[in-house]
């Protein structure tokens, strides 16, 4: 996938939905990630189609004069993959493909694991990805191998007359899922070990969206080397340092970040990878304040964190990139009331400190602004466990 003989770089156009409870800004943002992800995974964005409908149509998502438009773009244009921007059921998919025949047609979970697929390093991490690929791919085994829809039967062959190779193959990928599930199981016998061979230091988990800056955080405060780059799902696999601030030691975690709209079969797979996010201590919320809807990733955060059992831990949110952070001068005479686009950063420093339900900071972890007062406040917050839990160890204060 992404890739072409001559190595050509290849093109695709996305498409999206415009539902009447939908803002069309909204829908344009998701679009520009999906844009992003496409990036990630090797290929160049070219152009965006959007229809308002009141709902996805059932049988192709869009309607077919879209369908067609977008058909003769591609064709047109050279496109190779025509990306939308919602799961796409199998018949929904197979009845796109009817008329979009010059690109390959793939939905946003698809673009999601072939990026998961190429960024998996560790035997864990790839056996995590494979199961979440081939769940997603069992119930579209029909679509997808109409070719092979042919009768077996005969003396000595499972099923006899009546099964179909469709259903051998689908036989066959529950079997392979049940085989990388056991696999993990040892796998997280493992590491349930080495985590409880870590004794009972403090643990910090550094959770957040995807491209927030989680890497480049870690990196700074446990002066290490985790890969960190400007993409989508940099890191896979959960990364756990040894840090020492002052004379207070805990262990600080890097985990895979998170997305709108992850696939449900990554969020099942990836649990047992997310074992550091649950058994943490504390929570670091790693935001990037410069995205201009960085309440939504947290919101999303937010609920990825309930859905995997940690909703209910201390959280210390760091606003990252104030560096980047960008807004619109406001015009004191305008009768438009004031929004977030044109509030300062002082402004949205104070209305976040003021709320007082979640303790803060505002860094920027590329120009170390304010990484100091990050490490102290580490340090308090760490410190007052590991008072607690080693109540001798007046040496600590």
């Amino acid at each position: 996938m992404f890739e072409t003989k001559d190595n050509r770089v290849e093109r695709a156009v996305f498409v999206g939905v415009i539902r009447q409870t939908d803002d069309e800004a909204r829908v344009m943002e998701y679009l520009d990630e999906l844009e992003f992800l496409a990036e990630t995974a090797g290929a160049k964005g070219d152009r965006k189609f959007v229809q308002r409908l009141d709902k996805p149509d059932n049988a192709t998502y869009i309607r077919s004069g879209k369908l067609l438009e977008i058909q003769a773009y591609c064709e047109d244009n050279h496109i190779d993959y025509c990306i939308f921007d919602d799961e796409l059921t199998g018949m929904q998919q197979r009845n796109i493909e009817k008329v979009i025949k010059s690109a390959r047609v793939i939905d946003r979970t698809s673009l999601i694991l072939e990026i998961f697929t190429q960024r998996a390093q560790t035997a864990y991490a790839k056996t995590q990805v494979e199961i979440a690929r081939l769940t997603y791919i069992l119930p579209r085994l029909a679509g997808m191998w109409t070719h092979l829809e042919r009768q077996r039967g005969g003396m000595g062959t499972r099923g006899g007359m009546g099964e179909t190779q469709i259903e051998v193959d689908r036989r066959i990928v529950k079997q392979r899922i049940g085989r990388l599930k056991e696999e993990l199981k040892k796998i997280d016998r493992q590491m349930a070990t080495q985590r409880g061979n870590r004794g009972r230091l403090v643990r910090l988990a550094l959770v957040g969206y995807t491209n927030v800056g989680k890497s480049t955080l870690m990196n700074l405060l446990a002066k290490s080397d985790v890969f960190a780059e400007n993409k989508l799902f940099a890191t896979l696999d959960t990364t756990v340092r040894k840090v020492v601030i002052e004379n207070v030691p805990f262990l600080l975690s890097d985990t895979v970040g998170f997305i709108r709209k992850l696939p449900t079969q990554l969020i099942e797979a990836f649990k047992s990878t997310l074992d550091e996010v649950r058994e943490a201590d504390i929570l670091v919320h790693v935001v990037d304040i410069s995205h201009p809807d960085y309440e939504e990733q947290m919101q999303v955060v937010e609920k990825t964190l309930q859905e995997i059992n940690a909703g209910n831990k201390p959280v210390y949110v760091v606003f990252n990139k104030i560096d980047a952070y960008r807004y619109e001068e406001y015009d004191e005479f305008s009768l438009e009331p004031k929004t977030k686009l044109n509030r300062t950063l002082d402004e949205l420093k104070n209305s976040w400190i003021a709320q007082e339900k979640t303790p803060c900071i505002f860094i920027s972890a590329i120009n170390r602004t304010g990484l100091e007062k990050l490490r102290h406040d580490i340090y308090k917050m760490v410190a007052e466990i590991h008072a607690g839990r080693y109540p001798f160890n007046n040496f600590l204060w």
